[in-house]
């Protein structure tokens, strides 16, 4: 368990030059709140929620939310526009680690998988107007770029809970993570808004891993279960949802993973829970 996987995946990350920490800048962002039943549908547009790398273009660079330098190949942003961009780098349904293990691949020679991937835009952090004006202008923006690299997440309409509901099992049934509903008239905002809901499922969160818990039976010598501690100080161990590889370099302590989960106990206690994935550096 010495070699953990997180050397691999955050040392490229912070220490190849790939993605170059500066002093941290405040997340310029918006963000969504989990889905709460709106008493009129009609009011909000839908989109899939992507599993990538969330990203924001700043007119000249490609940042992560929190403001990081991401260095991509010239050709990849040819021709974007000189306009603030909020979106997801993708590459496909399940393709999480392959996105992040591109970005953070060392030197010029491995650019090459960069053509496999999409910045995915969902917003404009600097346009006065609604959201409903925000998807004309981004149409607008990504057709005069006429770039390959540079798509728009579609937005539609939904008519009744339970088309929204069929909408969510077909993105789940594709190996998808779930749905956005953002409200028509809603002006940009800073930080976490109510007019911007994530639709899923399962839920997720964040917790740092305190300790590696020794496997038994098929897992004797591997990992058995993480002990990790939420934000809240709640302390409990997460033995799902690892392959066998990461079981035999499991995350390091002291970093933070992401988990899934349905539900919590009455002391919020996550119920279900599975490890999901090590949270990417920003």
């Amino acid at each position: 368990m010495a070699n953990h996987l997180i050397t691999s995946c955050l040392a490229l990350l912070l220490l190849s030059g790939l993605i170059t920490l500066k002093a941290a800048e405040i997340d310029k962002l918006q963000h969504s709140i989990t889905y709460q039943k709106p008493d009129d549908l009609s009011q909000y547009w839908v989109s899939e929620k992507l599993d990538g790398i969330r990203g924001r273009w700043t007119g000249k660079s490609l940042k992560t939310r929190n403001g990081n330098h991401i260095n991509v190949p010239s050709w990849f942003v040819k021709q974007w526009p000189n306009t603030p961009l909020d979106g997801e780098i993708w590459l496909n349904h399940g393709e999480f680690q392959a996105t992040m293990s591109c970005i953070a691949k060392q030197g010029t020679q491995h650019y090459s998988c960069w053509r496999q991937l999409t910045f995915m835009l969902f917003d404009l952090p600097e346009h006065s107007g609604t959201f409903t004006a925000r998807i004309s202008a981004l149409k607008a923006l990504i057709q005069e770029a006429n770039s390959p690299y540079l798509q728009m997440i579609p937005q539609v309409k939904v008519a009744t809970f339970s088309a929204l509901e069929n909408k969510l099992s077909t993105v789940i049934n594709n190996q998808g993570e779930g749905l956005m509903l953002h409200h028509k008239d809603a002006y940009y905002q800073v930080g976490r808004t109510q007019a911007l809901m994530k639709l899923k499922r399962k839920q997720d969160a964040e917790a740092q891993v305190i300790a590696h818990i020794a496997g038994k039976g098929k897992y004797t010598g591997k990992l058995g279960s993480l002990q990790v501690k939420m934000p809240n100080g709640l302390t409990f161990r997460i033995g799902s949802g690892f392959s066998d590889k990461e079981r035999q370099q499991p995350p390091a302590i002291g970093s933070t993973i992401t988990y899934q989960y349905i539900g919590k106990t009455k002391r919020g206690m996550p119920k279900f829970a599975s490890f999901l994935r090590i949270r990417p550096a920003e």
